[in-house]
């Protein structure tokens, strides 16, 4: 079908779910290192804590992703699974602050994760779905503009709860996790499931071609060789583009794990997990994260010019090149303020990660397929952040004296590479449809 051309505020309302999806994302982000340091944790641990998170999206992406392709009910395809995503993910977020066990922690991140997937993914592939490709990267920089205003509010949350309101930054033994902490997760899990809403009640998605439903999902040995195939008969330009998805999130995954905590030990001086001091560098990083995240914000408004002018490919290059330098600067700061200059590659890099990858990416899979693509694409996330969750505590401890700014310098030396990776992607304009004849559910 001739998908019509959507104004801004249509694109504006299909996206908006993506705002309250980025604000529990980047609590989870900013705060579950600071979260299992306030329960006990050594800082060579947490990349091992931090285990669930990848391993539940290389898992949940593709299956949902699958799954959405083959959706049709009254709420749409993609929406069944905004909304489902939306509901747990505002339940864990409830509980995650109150929990007064390191492991209990760990385990409810497991669930967090796969509830935050369950809405993400399929908000990728509703992209695709609504706009015409002409506005595609029209579409991605929207949600990288909602994502930038979500995690700009939601970073700075737990700084603004006790600076601008007096919430309490004090914890203790018995009370580990501070009123501050607590507060922001129980608004992000309001501002979730709100966000949510606004876009199922505002969109509506289009029917299946000719009007029939798609077919079903069948069962689990289905939807694996589904997948399989799909895996098999990958096109050149995402193998490529999957290349450069490791060395990035290897970058932002460091970043994510070691910055808030760098910047209180580091550049507060913090040496005690429960001082009022290490609860202001966390929060400090929090500002910064903010901060790149309004970079982001202002950056996605004019990406699509940018990328109209230079290419979606030098685009990435150049935006992810000012993200390596921002993140290998961090090491020769010791200025609260300064890090918030540094702060601004990282926004450029994270505003083009968040777009050019699947603005490339959609016009070089099979529309009928985009779903399970765009969730298989995603696994080339998780991975290094499973290889990092495996890994990285051996490096933190025996090459790196477990110094949280050397973890941030080498997360922007990743993004460096995948810079130079990104120069050898073939942009591919058609469809390559190579993908090998799929059983369909009926003769499993």
């Amino acid at each position: 079908m001739t998908k019509p051309r959507l104004n801004y505020w249509q694109i504006w309302n299909m996206s908006f779910g993506f705002l309250g999806i980025q604000f529990g994302w980047s609590l989870q982000m900013s705060n579950m290192s600071a979260i299992y340091e306030y329960l006990g944790a050594k800082p060579d641990q947490i990349p091992i804590l931090w285990l669930a998170a990848p391993l539940t999206g290389l898992i949940v992406q593709p299956i949902i992703g699958h799954m959405s392709d083959h959706t049709w009910n009254r709420l749409g395809r993609r929406k069944p699974y905004f909304l489902t995503g939306a509901i747990l993910s505002s339940l864990a977020l409830i509980v995650m602050p109150t929990l007064p066990a390191l492991w209990m922690a760990a385990g409810l991140l497991w669930i967090l994760d796969a509830s935050i997937n369950i809405s993400m993914e399929p908000f990728r592939a509703f992209v695709a779905d609504m706009l015409p490709d002409e506005q595609h990267t029209r579409g991605f920089a929207m949600q990288s503009l909602m994502i930038g205003l979500g995690a700009s509010v939601a970073f700075a949350l737990p700084w603004m709860m006790s600076h601008l309101f007096g919430v309490s930054t004090a914890s203790s033994q018995a009370q580990a996790i501070p009123f501050s902490v607590r507060f922001s997760f129980w608004i992000g899990a309001v501002a979730f499931l709100g966000a949510v809403l606004w876009t199922i009640s505002t969109t509506k998605e289009y029917p299946p071609v000719s009007g029939t439903a798609p077919k079903p999902v069948g069962g689990p040995g289905a939807l694996v060789r589904e997948v399989m195939l799909a895996l098999a008969a990958m096109p050149r330009t995402m193998k490529q583009l999957a290349l450069v998805q490791f060395c990035t999130w290897l970058g932002l995954f460091w970043m994510w794990l070691y910055f808030p905590v760098a910047v209180a030990h580091n550049v507060y001086g913090a040496d005690n997990p429960h001082s009022s001091t290490y609860t202001e560098g966390v929060a400090w990083g929090g500002i910064c994260f903010g901060f790149y995240s309004v970079v982001t914000f202002i950056y996605a408004m004019a990406l699509p010019a940018i990328s109209e002018r230079l290419g979606p490919r030098l685009t990435h290059v150049l935006s992810l090149s000012a993200g390596a330098l921002g993140l290998m600067s961090v090491v020769v700061i010791h200025q609260p303020l300064l890090l918030l200059l540094s702060m601004v590659g990282v926004g450029i890099a994270w505003t083009s990660i968040l777009s050019m990858p699947y603005a490339i990416l959609a016009g070089a899979i099979p529309k009928e397929k985009t779903g399970i693509y765009m969730g298989i694409f995603n696994m080339f996330i998780v991975l290094p952040e499973i290889c990092s969750a495996l890994f990285f505590g051996w490096v933190m401890s025996h090459l790196l004296g477990n110094n949280r700014v050397l973890a941030v310098f080498a997360g922007g030396c990743f993004l460096g590479l995948a810079a130079l990776l990104m120069l050898f992607v073939r942009q591919s304009s058609v469809p390559e449809n190579t993908m090998a004849p799929v059983a369909t559910p009926a003769s499993v």
